[in-house]
């Protein structure tokens, strides 16, 4: 094996999907590392040694990692492996192959994440992703558990809580509380983080025992408090993980969320105490790094450097822990990734495996963990290493929305629709949590990866409703056939938005095309600003003839900066006047316009062509480059806020 050069992995870090269109030499480490782990599990993905592949929480753990890859680079590819890898595993009828609920095993449950996400992506008979997920929760209401309420590990594992166990379970539990409003869901999630607190943690060192026996019966487990002898670093990497990932779903305003970031700053000094300060790594016994036969342990390390960055990301972290992930990074590139003879990547140093009890036994010694074999290309490690780099190429790229905030209007855009999942009545149609064909999921998070906030005004704009907003988007305003009382756009509301944008405001206006859209209304907030959306519908699209909704964007390259083609259907003309120019024209036709007044800007376009259908690399040919727009425009709006 040849090591990568510092020069190549160097390279790799380029943060942005623009950054790297303009080095396409130079593709992310986390996107160089999900296509080689794609070369070596072309159709299914096999764990370990085995020769069939079954429903298995590396599988799960891939698979998130793998939908992360696809939502930084708007490649269907990813997206297509994921489908048809758990395509092998569920039934119509909901039932999953090889999985048996009264195991009761928490590992089984990593999947369900990609069970919620396929669920709600727009794909043919989504209904048996949701009976899946559904089977996959009610594991969780007959699952073993201590007398204090915690998860047994697993069935076969009587009154034993494992670090594992919460990354198994709970990240997946607090999604699927979220998406189905259960809100109690959330009150037994914290309960488990708490336990594990109060059981794991050495009050001396802060490191973290690999599992608790409650009953005190296992040989492992130490007669006084139930613990296991040691700290072994993936162990802590799996708890690490869950924590900055559980509260990705958690509500803000949920008592217990803010316990749940204290146990993140808590964790986040043991482990920079306990990096090795020459190579950034950690040791497979994390405490006894100059023993002997002890060495710098791959997966655990990534799973560390993704929980400081991500908690760094969030906010939840103090910016010194950035440089201490970083150094970890490089660790990770410098002793575990390597490249074979043919130039494939491989990932080294992940042990096979580390437990407790079991046949032949396991009990936790410093030999025991000593004793597992390493693994190349493990998925174990790989997994925690593409979410790592993915965490770190945002840390290295671009950040023009860093304490910014964009607003998307709820207000003209009021659409409701009974929840395909629920069955409940839900906002839909251009939202940023709308995941299915029509949302603004996956533009909401290329404008969340640039570091800004993204929230929704569900209000009339007035000045205190724009106060904390640097960009307003607003789309789409509904007309009667969309909405029984439709908001329209009043004189007041223009007033407000015109003093917000010559205060500094940066407004973005997206029209459909007029049989879609209050064009009437929405004309007078547009035209303050010497834009006027006409009633001249252009590239009309028949079926599946894209080339009819092509548009060149090389026109515009003072935002389209790396974009050069996009896929704009049916769209509402802009007709110009006064400090309006236009940025885009299709002949003689303008299709995207902006305008300053006074210390604000506004663009407008006539259709909302950023939505996930047109923008997640499923449907339109490759040539259209909507992703790209879409991180183009992102970063030209969040640059022009606060100018």
């Amino acid at each position: 094996m040849i090591q990568l050069s510092g020069l190549l992995l160097g390279l790799t870090l380029l943060g942005s999907t623009a950054q790297a269109q303009t080095a396409p030499a130079a593709k992310p480490m986390s996107q160089r590392m999900t296509d080689a782990f794609i070369s070596w599990h072309p159709d299914s993905i096999l764990i370990g040694n085995r020769k069939t592949a079954r429903w298995d929480y590396e599988q799960g753990l891939m698979l998130k990692a793998m939908e992360r890859v696809w939502q930084r680079t708007g490649d269907a590819r990813y997206f297509t492996y994921i489908k048809n890898d758990i395509d092998q595993f569920v039934r119509e009828d909901g039932t999953i192959r090889t999985y048996k609920l009264e195991d009761y095993n928490l590992d089984n449950l990593t999947t369900g994440h990609t069970l919620l996400t396929l669920s709600q992506t727009s794909v043919p008979k989504p209904e048996k992703y949701i009976k899946a997920a559904q089977l996959l929760r009610k594991q969780l209401d007959g699952q073993p558990r201590t007398k204090a309420g915690g998860f047994w590990h697993k069935k076969i594992y009587p009154n034993q809580m494992w670090l594992d166990g919460l990354y198994m379970a709970e990240p997946f539990y607090a999604e699927y509380s979220q998406l189905f409003n259960q809100p109690a869901g959330f009150d037994d999630v914290a309960k488990q983080f708490a336990l594990i607190e109060k059981n794991l943690v050495d009050p001396k060192t802060g490191l973290m025992y690999h599992g608790y026996d409650e009953s005190r019966e296992q040989q492992w487990a130490n007669k006084q408090t139930g613990q296991s002898p040691n700290f072994w670093d993936r162990g802590m990497g799996w708890y690490a993980m869950a924590l900055v990932d559980v509260l990705d779903y958690f509500p803000q305003n949920h008592p217990q969320r803010k316990e749940l970031i204290k146990y993140v700053q808590r964790l986040a000094p043991v482990l920079a105490k306990y990096q090795d300060a020459k190579t950034g790594t950690w040791s497979l016994v994390v405490d006894q790094a100059a023993r002997k036969g002890n060495y710098a342990e791959a997966s655990g390390s990534s799973m560390f450097v993704y929980m400081l960055a991500k908690g760094v990301r969030m906010g939840y972290l103090d910016k010194k822990y950035a440089p201490i992930a970083q150094k970890g990074y490089d660790g990770l590139l410098k002793q575990f990734v390597a490249t074979e003879a043919d130039g494939a990547l491989a990932f080294n140093g992940t042990v096979s495996v580390g437990g407790l009890g079991g046949k032949p036994y396991r009990d936790g010694s410093f030999e025991y963990y000593l004793s597992e074999p390493l693994r190349k290309n493990d998925l174990k490690g790989v997994g925690p290493f593409i979410l790592a780099s993915l965490e770190m190429e945002l840390a290295n790229g671009l950040k023009p929305g860093a304490g910014k905030t964009v607003g998307l209007d709820y207000y003209f855009n009021n659409e409701y629709r009974k929840s395909p999942i629920t069955g409940e009545q839900e906002r839909f149609h251009y939202t940023w949590e709308d995941r299915s064909h029509g949302g603004f999921q996956l533009w909401g998070q290329q404008f969340r990866d640039f570091g800004a906030k993204t929230v929704s005004v569900p209000v009339a704009p007035t000045k205190a409703s724009l106060k904390s907003i640097d960009v307003f988007i607003i789309v789409d305003p509904d007309s009667k056939k969309e909405t029984a009382k439709p908001n329209f756009v009043q004189a007041a509301d223009v007033r407000a938005l015109t003093e917000w944008v010559k205060e500094g405001g940066v407004l973005m206006l997206m029209a459909n095309d007029t049989s879609n859209c209050d064009i009437k209304h929405f004309n007078q907030l547009a035209q303050s600003f010497g834009i006027r959306f006409t009633d001249t519908s252009l590239n009309m699209v028949k079926k599946d003839q894209f080339e009819q909704g092509k548009v060149d964007l090389t026109g515009g390259n003072s935002v389209f900066k790396t974009a050069k083609t996009a896929y704009v259907k049916e769209l509402s003309t802009l007709a110009l006047t006064g400090p309006a120019k236009p940025l885009v024209k299709q002949g003689e036709h303008v299709i995207i316009a902006t305008a300053q007044l006074g210390k604000g800007t506004v663009l407008a376009v006539g259709d909302p062509w950023l939505y996930n259908e047109y923008n997640d690399g499923r449907k339109i040919p490759a040539e259209y480059q909507n992703f790209q727009a879409g991180n183009d425009l992102a970063t030209w709006l969040l640059q022009q806020a606060g100018k």
